[in-house]
């Protein structure tokens, strides 16, 4: 069975993956700047009682977790990703999944962003603090994958409606074939 792929769904998937690179990219380089400007140095107060830069090796996830788990964290990362990959594939061009395409680009982005950490230094390199809050120190990878998923769920809830995801059942491949 061949695969066709519109000129518009190809130029979309570019579009996807040079924002994932220019995403890590960004990750990369505050992380780069957070080790050279920040470790073994006092915190940075930006906002005073409020948020500081503030360098912290985290060989977690969020909350600390699941300290030194490094094979797990990048399995995750990959599978991750490799589902992204199917669901950006398969997503049709319609307008309405516009956001949806911006959304998940970002959590692949993270993804890739910490994994990137985790596969050369065993940790991820965290610096932003909310003080004010006590919340625990994350990174822009964090703020990728948090916000994007935290609009994604908004979304799913509440404008996409079920059949909007058909394009992802293999129901609708085999029903295809039959048609054939």
């Amino acid at each position: 069975m061949k695969i066709t792929i519109s000129k518009k769904k190809k130029m979309f998937l570019i579009a996807d993956l040079v924002a994932i690179v220019v995403l890590v990219f960004i990750d990369q380089l505050t992380k780069f700047l957070a080790v050279k400007y920040l470790q073994d140095k006092p915190p940075i107060k930006l906002i005073d009682g409020v948020l500081e830069l503030n360098f912290l090796k985290n060989s977690g996830a969020a909350f600390g977790l699941l300290q030194n788990q490094k094979v797990f964290f990048i399995l995750v990362a990959v599978l991750i990703m490799l589902i992204i990959a199917y669901v950006l594939f398969r997503m049709p061009d319609d307008k309405k999944y516009n956001i949806l395409h911006i959304l998940l680009v970002l959590i692949a982005s993270g993804a890739a962003g910490n994994m990137i950490d985790r596969i050369r230094q065993d940790y991820v390199v965290d610096f932003i603090y909310f003080v004010i809050i006590n919340f625990p120190i994350f990174n822009v990878a964090d703020i990728y994958v948090t916000v994007s998923t935290f609009l994604f769920v908004i979304l799913f809830l509440f404008y996409y409606k079920e059949n909007d995801f058909d394009f992802l059942t293999f129901k609708q491949q085999k029903k295809y074939r039959e048609i054939k």
